[in-house]
């Protein structure tokens, strides 16, 4: 950038004052789960008339992410942890084959 092209202004704070949520263990899972169902088109945050980009070769890198951090964990997660994250892999998984068998149709 040369000195006489004008600088971008710093984003405002009060744009991103939003709370960000501590780090936990159901924060990760969860945001590994929402990331997947964006890459298979579950859910949507764009234009209403815009269809959804799906993305499985992402869908399935985050679903493997979640299944990797469950082998890690394995006995060291309370009970509560581990049924959320072995429920959200039974269903990522089987959301994954249904996007799948619709990109297939």
């Amino acid at each position: 950038m040369s000195e006489s092209e004008p600088k971008p202004e710093p984003a405002k704070e009060e744009e991103f004052d939003l709370p960000i949520p501590p780090p936990t263990f159901e924060f990760l899972v969860h945001s590994l789960r929402m990331q997947a169902e964006v890459q298979m088109g579950f859910l949507h945050f764009g234009d209403e008339n815009d269809p959804p980009q799906r993305n499985l070769p992402m869908a399935r890198h985050a679903i493997d992410l979640m299944a990797m951090i469950e082998d890690k964990t394995r006995g060291n997660l309370s009970t509560e942890e581990q049924r959320l994250i072995e429920n959200s892999l039974t269903e990522l998984r089987y959301r994954f084959v249904q996007a799948s068998e619709q990109k297939e149709s």
